[in-house]
């Protein structure tokens, strides 16, 4: 009785209920739509110090860098991986699956593409659009996501997996790679076409 009388509050102490609010007064005011991040563009800024006709002075030229893709590994790829990770045999395709999907981040800007791995994102591969060579895709499941293989011009083959949009990806790594080839090919011959 005694450890009743302990843990139950005293007769004489009022106990303050708030109201509960009714559930249709929240929210007041509906909510806009938010643009998803991946719809607003984005920018980079790299500047570089180009010298003019004296050598002397040089001034600071922003170029921008606009990101075409920044994304990571296929969603559906963690989820199929994981779904029949279940199975001992295709536990190390779920683990692959996993570290791909937390630690592996690709960028596709109108200059070059870029891997960031590892732990904490410092292992980082750079290459230019006058680098490649070839670029080939091989889609998985049912077309939802794909695999980017890229052939460089040294023979290097980058080897880019679970791709959301792989296709689109693939196609502009094949534009810009031809602009970038047509513009080298422009600056050794002269400013571009010539007439008679």
């Amino acid at each position: 009785m005694a450890a009743i009388a302990v843990l139950a509050p005293p007769a004489s102490a009022a106990i303050a209920v708030a109201p509960r609010p009714s559930p249709h007064s929240f929210p007041s005011k509906p909510i806009s739509k938010i643009t998803p991040l991946s719809k607003i563009p984005s920018k980079l800024l790299v500047s570089s110090k180009t010298s003019t006709s004296s050598p002397s002075t040089s001034s600071l030229v922003e170029k921008e860098e606009r990101i075409f893709f920044d994304g990571g590994a296929h969603y559906g790829d963690l989820v199929t991986n994981l779904l029949l990770g279940f199975t001992l045999l295709w536990l190390p395709l779920t683990i692959a699956a996993v570290s791909r999907a937390f630690f592996l981040r690709y960028r596709f800007t109108n200059r070059r593409v870029t891997v960031i791995s590892g732990f904490t994102g410092q292992d980082r591969s750079d290459f230019p659009y006058s680098a490649i060579k070839d670029v080939q895709v091989v889609p998985r499941l049912i077309g939802e996501w794909g695999d980017i293989i890229i052939t460089l011009k040294d023979g290097t083959k980058v080897d880019i997996r679970s791709v959301p949009r792989f296709r689109m990806v693939s196609d502009y790594c094949l534009l810009m790679a031809d602009g970038a080839s047509k513009g080298s090919l422009e600056q050794k011959t002269g400013s571009g076409p010539r007439g008679f």
